[in-house]
């Protein structure tokens, strides 16, 4: 799964926890992450992980990409989920036309892209492309990129036709800032506005053609990467990256109460002989907690990668790519957010008074976990609905004479 390449990259991004670790705090301060942050994080060649080798990339196995962002953000929040969302734009962008790569890569292949995928915006068919207008909102890190991909509805004589992704320079959108949030408040995942502008029909991205992995980009970039389907590796990119926050929250929920101990509390009779309170690490209490959330992160990442790896295998051996393999990997991923959030939360209501505190790690992690559980990506429900119906249908139709 790892090369030298690959491995150099994962070392490099350990190497930078520790500086992460420092800005964290600034970092949610400022609202966005800062631009030394997004620079160092290149520098490990991170955002070259899923970019096709055409362009200086290196194709990595999905896998080592989540690695990276889960590292990533268990030393910052905010920086490994921009870093995620970030980094899985160039894989799309590689589904594009190869002028639309082209475009963006021809002179530098470091170019920032942000996304919102939502279909929030309005695209008119025109000679030669189509007309885009509409607001996006949750663009994460998008003070900091030059391009965004933003779903939108074509519309024809006032009525949906088609759907797809439209890429769009910076200079033809412009950024609201309005975010101001409980968790991941460093993303600086700002509105984007689009007013009547001329899109290129090279630069969208129909999603039935993303749907079907059947897609423009594919004739450029062939390789078994570019063939997994968008709705499963961008939604793993999500998972991993709060994954890795529970990993930085039981670090850091570990460092405190290792030397934590309990207040000893008035008619407490063994204060006369000066009994100073339990330790933490010796309460039965705590030990479940910590056992709970560890077992819980390690469930999540070993589906999450595990998946992933068997769906690679799958379009490496250029097999199909069906509904239920989807359905399931989607299952465990929004389970993985799940078990994550649940891991923090466990280790937070023990955490006691100091962890409320802005300097404290554990409750920046906390409310980071929960701000990611509140991406798209993550409606168990829904995901849950979906599965259990395919389950039954498949069964029904096993049973048919």
């Amino acid at each position: 799964m790892t090369d030298d390449a690959t491995a150099a990259v994962l070392a490099a991004v350990g190497d930078l926890l520790p500086t992460l670790r420092k800005r964290a705090q600034d970092t949610e301060l400022a609202r966005r992450i800062p631009i030394e942050s997004l620079e160092d994080i290149t520098a490990t060649g991170f955002f070259g992980l899923l970019r096709p080798r055409r362009y200086g990339g290196l194709e990595a196995h999905p896998a080592v990409f989540y690695t990276a962002a889960a590292e990533l953000a268990s030393a910052c929040g905010s920086s490994g989920w921009v870093a995620a969302v970030l980094g899985v734009s160039p894989w799309n962008l590689a589904l594009f036309d190869g002028r639309a790569q082209d475009e963006v890569w021809g002179s530098g292949v470091d170019v920032p892209l942000c996304s919102s995928y939502a279909m929030t915006g309005t695209a008119v068919p025109v000679d030669g492309g189509y007309r885009l207008s509409g607001t996006w909102g949750f663009a994460s890190g998008c003070d900091h990129a030059r391009w965004a991909l933003l779903g939108a509805r074509v519309i024809v004589d006032g009525e949906p036709v088609d759907s797809g992704t439209f890429l769009v320079p910076a200079g033809d959108y412009r950024v609201s800032d309005v975010w101001h949030s409980v968790g991941l408040r460093g993303t600086g995942s700002n509105d984007i506005h689009v007013d009547e502008v001329f899109v290129p029909a090279h630069r969208a991205l129909s999603s039935d053609a993303v749907t079907a992995c059947r897609t423009p980009g594919q004739q450029v970039n062939d390789g078994a990467l570019y063939r997994i389907p968008f709705g499963c590796l961008h939604t793993s990119a999500i998972t991993a990256a709060i994954v890795g926050m529970a990993r930085g929250g039981y670090r850091a929920y570990l460092e405190q109460q290792s030397g934590r101990v309990r207040a000893a509390l008035p008619g407490d009779a063994r204060k006369d002989t000066g009994y100073r309170g339990d330790r933490f690490r010796d309460d039965s209490a705590t030990l479940e907690r910590i056992a709970f959330a560890a077992t819980e992160i390690d469930a999540a990442w070993r589906q999450l990668t595990g998946n992933i790896e068997d769906m690679y295998a799958l379009a490496a051996a250029d097999r199909p790519i069906g509904p239920r393999d989807r359905l399931r990997l989607r299952r465990d991923q929004v389970r993985g957010t799940e078990r994550a959030v649940a891991a923090m939360d466990r280790l937070f209501e023990s955490s006691g008074g100091r962890a409320l505190r802005p300097d404290s790690a554990v409750q920046r992690f906390w409310r980071d976990v929960h701000g990611g559980r509140a991406h798209a990506a993550n409606d168990p429900e829904r995901v849950y609905r979906m599965f259990a119906a395919a389950e039954l249908a498949a069964v029904s139709q096993a049973h048919q004479p």
